[in-house]
């Protein structure tokens, strides 16, 4: 296949680059930084980075989308500035590959399009969200998945199969784990808040297989839940990664002290949702990762 993905140099697309060029595909990654993105995915045959869509010819052939593309949303206040460039980056994106989409002479078979268990609000409740559930807690958060999917989702009308990528925090090296790290390992990280909110959380290379996967099988399409089956609580969280670290885990942070520090964003530290990826396991995707123990093991090994 020749897949051309967006936001192909960051956490997740960089890995799935190095995973479909290993598979033998070829990749086009379309990048703001053509220079920083080249050198972060080293030189390769296979590999061509992008500064516009306008490089692409209508007569390309493009065969697959994946759209990772989006600012960080998690660590800075949601300003009405920062609220403008998350949708903007997610949305002005989708767009302008709709618009590739519309004038490409053979259009792709599929577009998996990125979003996020922010899709369900912040839940306060065990309650295990599937695919299907639709009581959800409105919210920017929720919003902006909301209004990312369906923009996504206009592909369908020009005849292309759209699979929604609902991913929860991904565990690798770099990433969430990556900020959480240097506090932990000096002894000093520990729950956030009540410590009883839900964490659903995928391996790294489990949320590149199940790209893959969506890319793959050609009868899929809709929302996906892409984290393990067994979410956690915080307090669970934090115990396991200071056990990996060898580290005491016990310095909470109150939950005041972050709505201080970030005001609204802190509800996606403060609350959580326990979501299950029923889909992706009736489709018969086995999990390659579905301990907790054993993803941040492999994380922090790397």
């Amino acid at each position: 296949m020749k897949v051309l993905i967006s936001g192909g140099s960051g956490f997740i697309g960089t890995a799935l680059v190095r995973d479909l060029v290993a598979a033998g595909h070829e990749v086009l990654v379309l990048s703001r930084s053509v220079k920083r993105s080249a050198s972060r995915l080293g030189v390769q045959e296979k590999v061509q980075v992008l500064g516009s869509l306008d490089q692409i010819a209508s007569s390309d052939i493009i065969d697959a989308i994946v759209n990772l593309a989006g600012a960080p949303i998690v660590g800075r206040r949601w300003s009405d500035a920062r609220k403008r460039l998350l949708r903007a980056s997610r949305l002005e994106t989708t767009e302008a590959l709709l618009d590739l989409i519309r004038r490409l002479d053979k259009r792709p078979e599929v577009l998996v399009s990125g979003s996020a268990v922010g899709y369900y609000g912040s839940h306060n409740t065990d309650m295990a969200l599937t695919e299907a559930a639709d009581d959800y807690k409105p919210g920017f958060s929720h919003q902006l998945c909301a209004d990312w999917e369906a923009c996504a989702l206009q592909a369908e009308a020009l005849g292309v199969r759209v699979c929604l990528l609902r991913t929860g925090i991904v565990l690798g090296h770099g990433g969430a784990l990556g900020k959480m790290l240097p506090a932990f390992r000096c002894g000093l990280g520990g729950p956030i808040g009540s410590g009883r909110q839900w964490m659903s959380w995928v391996g790294l290379e489990d949320e590149v297989a199940i790209i893959r996967f969506l890319l793959e099988q050609r009868t899929l399409r809709g929302p996906f839940n892409a984290c393990a089956p067994e979410a956690v609580t915080n307090n669970a969280f934090a115990a396991a990664l200071g056990a990996a670290l060898q580290r005491p885990a016990r310095m909470r942070m109150p939950a005041p002290v972050l709505e201080l520090l970030l005001g609204e964003a802190s509800e996606l530290l403060v609350s959580g949702q326990r979501v299950y990826p029923r889909r992706l396991l009736d489709a018969g995707y086995e999990f390659r990762c579905t301990s907790l123990a054993r993803a941040l093991k492999t994380a922090i090994a790397r």
